[in-house]
């Protein structure tokens, strides 16, 4: 069973990115209510605690995920579920301020942070001529949770408490992904790749950067630029989607019926981007990740009407999927793959800090009096200047040669 490595790293991204989803803000998202009414507090001090939580998730990120250029990707991956199967459990002991702190830093570290970054990573080192489409593949396990979960959880909800429900994930975690992470990783080494000699040459002349050089290249700025636009923009729209709701009179469930078009979209995108990327390169491809972010962004400020919604979310879907796809290829093309843990374990950190900026923005404007539709226009406005600099520099988007 599964005894072609390519296709068991593959399946193994699957499973990981799949089960990040019980830390990312759409999941989370759907115990707001739950905690709020028990805790007895508002959006607002929800949404501070979230984004001060996530903050400091990111910081920890930066240190814990260059770990996985040191030892194996079992050993990594037997350490990142320990402390979701944990994170889940405390979860469900949620009954104070504090507690929730801790409660969603632990999840936004392990669930959002660690899972995805082992999964991107160990596919991005593993891979060479294949990267785009094992990406692309890898990252559809997050595309099923987010069409499934929050369906099942709702359903769930309405028949047993919700803390329960994390008890429940705790255990299947420590159950299932240990011994599925054991039959497919289990003979994965560090210098493993993908059977492709033109390519592992074609590698050996290209420099292998390590992080202190990446932070010292412009070039890093601009693309992070542009790869951030997407998590702090669409965690602000997932998070006060209630405020979005009520400043576009659209009712309360059409934005949880336009997901549909974001999950459709997204996936797509994420079959098709893979292909694309391996065909045309990552470099040549960003420019256009943000381009439907933009249209999205103007539909915003300029639609009422409640179809609208399902084209807004549908734009968002699409350059979510080339984003989870470029995030992770752009920076083994530009910056080799012999360090990409710590390379991305900054990116992911710093994307993780993206979410937490924009619940923390949304919600600053938000009580500032800006309405839905010019919070639409900051975010067009970051969009059109990271894209200016990035068309400015697109031709510099190379490999270093050695």
């Amino acid at each position: 069973m599964f005894k072609n490595l390519s296709l068991k790293v593959i399946i193994f991204g699957f499973i990981f990115t799949f089960f990040s989803s019980f830390g990312q803000s759409f999941f989370l998202g759907i115990f707001n209510d739950s905690i709020r009414d028990e805790l007895l507090i508002s959006h607002g001090q929800f949404g501070s605690i979230y984004a001060s939580a996530t903050l400091l998730s990111s910081l920890i990120i930066i240190w814990a995920g260059k770990k996985i250029d040191d030892v194996s990707a079992l050993n990594f991956s037997f350490f990142v579920i320990l402390i979701l199967s944990f994170s889940s459990f405390f979860f469900s002991k949620i009954s104070s301020i504090p507690i929730l702190f801790i409660a969603i830093l632990l999840m936004r570290f392990s669930g959002q942070g660690m899972m995805s970054h082992t999964a991107t990573t160990t596919i991005s080192r593993y891979f060479t001529k294949s990267r785009g489409k094992a990406l692309s593949a890898g990252w559809f396990g997050l595309s099923a949770a987010e069409f499934i979960l929050p369906v099942l959880m709702i359903y769930l909800l309405s028949i047993t408490d919700w803390r329960n429900i994390w008890i429940a994930i705790s255990i299947i975690v420590i159950i299932f992904l240990p011994a599925s992470s054991l039959i497919l990783v289990k003979n994965l080494r560090l210098d493993s790749r993908e059977e492709n000699n033109e390519k592992k040459i074609d590698e050996k002349n290209i420099k292998q950067w390590k992080r202190i050089e990446v932070i010292k290249d412009y070039r890093f700025y601009i693309l992070c630029a542009n790869m951030l636009a997407m998590p702090w923009i669409a965690t602000g729209v997932f998070v006060y989607q209630s405020f979005i709701l009520s400043s576009k009179n659209w009712g309360p469930y059409i934005i949880a019926q336009s997901f549909m078009s974001y999950s459709v979209l997204s996936l797509i995108t994420l079959f098709f981007s893979g292909f694309l990327i391996d065909k045309f390169t990552s470099r040549k491809l960003i420019i256009y990740m943000n381009i439907p972010l933009l249209f999205a962004a103007l539909i915003l400020i300029y639609f009422n009407n409640p179809l609208s919604s399902f084209v807004f979310l549908g734009f968002i879907g699409i350059s979510n999927g080339f984003a989870n796809i470029l995030g992770s290829s752009i920076w083994a093309e530009i910056y080799g793959v012999k360090h990409i843990g710590s390379i991305k374990a900054l990116t992911t950190a710093l994307m993780v800090f993206a979410t937490a900026f924009g619940t923390a923005l949304f919600g600053f404007l938000i009580d500032f009096g800006f309405s839905i539709e010019e919070i639409a226009i900051v975010s067009t406005a970051y969009i059109s200047v990271s894209l200016v600099f990035l068309f400015v520099i697109r031709k510099n988007l190379k490999p270093t040669k050695i």
